[in-house]
């Protein structure tokens, strides 16, 4: 059984980062061994939520586990709180990468052209950092402009994506993939740059809702999907296919939940676009 760590935080109500990493990867017939960065009480989204910082436990945890010869096939990232974090992350790959490890980073920071409250522009510098020692990275538009200096645009073209893929790909990672890109009315999907592969790009029908958690939905997925043996395009396929059915489900359920998608209706979907 392939086994992956995901080190992110744990949002006990809100399905996002940690809780749905672990259902969806073990879900998907993967070992999955969590590394906390912290736990909230709800995702932030919701207000007043509580928070208790875990980053002091992090390396004494990947210590535990290195004493103990544990072995990883992929490690993915998703959000890290802090500039500190960024840089455990990086120990951490220094400490279980082999040449066969697969490094997966989703440098959660931003959305809608704007970075998230509590992050500056120092932390998406950092994140830079964190994804030139990455095999395969998933950032969103944003992330991707702020990773890169780019002026950020709601409206684009082909050109602008493959401008922007090719200055990510100059971070230093093998592979990245644009999430929630738009290359034609009524589509969205993911375009890539794999500097031994070139461009490649999936679209699907755009479905006209956003829930917070779709993209660690998506990004869960991909990994899994790789470290299953799945290729690259398969995955992203497989991903891309998944998120966007499990957003239709959750537009049709009548109690209409705002805080999250609803993956455990659709676990067994994606079960089956597997075999």
């Amino acid at each position: 059984m392939k086994r992956v760590l995901t080190i992110q935080d744990i949002s006990c109500l809100g399905k996002c980062s940690i809780t749905i990493a672990l259902p969806v990867l073990s879900a998907m017939g993967v070992e999955t061994v969590i590394l906390p960065t912290a736990v909230l009480s709800t995702h932030t989204m919701f207000k007043n939520f509580t928070v208790k910082d875990l980053t002091d436990q992090l390396i004494p945890i990947a210590e535990h586990w290195k004493s103990e010869n544990v072995r990883f096939d992929a490690i993915y990232t998703g959000y890290l709180g802090s500039a500190e974090e960024i840089e455990i992350a990086k120990r951490i790959f220094a400490m279980f990468r082999t040449p066969d490890t697969l490094i997966f980073v989703d440098p959660v920071m931003g959305d809608n052209g704007k970075l998230y409250p509590a992050f500056d522009m120092d932390y998406a510098a950092l994140n830079a950092g964190l994804c030139a020692e990455a095999d395969i990275i998933v950032p969103n538009i944003t992330e991707a402009c702020l990773m890169t200096g780019t002026e950020y645009r709601e409206s684009y073209d082909e050109a602008y994506v493959t401008g922007l893929l090719e200055k990510l790909s100059a971070l230093g990672a093998e592979t990245a993939i644009l999430t929630g890109v738009s290359l034609s009315p009524g589509k969205t999907g993911v375009m890539g740059y794999g500097k031994k592969r070139g461009f490649f790009r999936y679209q699907n029908d755009l479905v006209n809702a956003a829930y917070h958690g779709t993209g660690d939905l998506f990004s869960s997925v991909c990994a899994g999907a790789i470290a299953q043996g799945r290729t690259l395009e398969k995955a992203v396929k497989i991903a891309a296919d998944y998120t966007a059915h499990t957003i239709r489900v959750t537009l049709e359920n009548p109690e209409k939940p705002w805080y999250g998608v609803d993956f455990e209706k659709t676990l067994p979907d994606l079960i089956q676009a597997l075999r």
